[in-house]
């Protein structure tokens, strides 16, 4: 199982979080989603799952990876 930690910018509250987290849970290969509000971090586990793909669902989310 592949995890790795995203920044991501422009989350300030507990939708956001919801928001990120429903789109990268579409993610094929995506199996589990965290996030760290407070530092701006999501971390994603799974097999199969590309950065390119994980940063499509967070701006499709409405923010952005950095």
């Amino acid at each position: 199982m592949t995890q790795r930690t995203y920044t991501v910018k422009g989350m300030t509250c507990g939708h956001c979080t919801a928001s990120v987290t429903e789109e990268l849970g579409e993610v094929a290969g995506v199996a589990a989603v965290s996030v760290d509000l407070a530092g701006g971090l999501v971390t994603v586990s799974g097999d199969g799952f590309t950065d390119d793909a994980v940063r499509a669902a967070v701006e499709e989310a409405g923010y952005a990876v950095v």
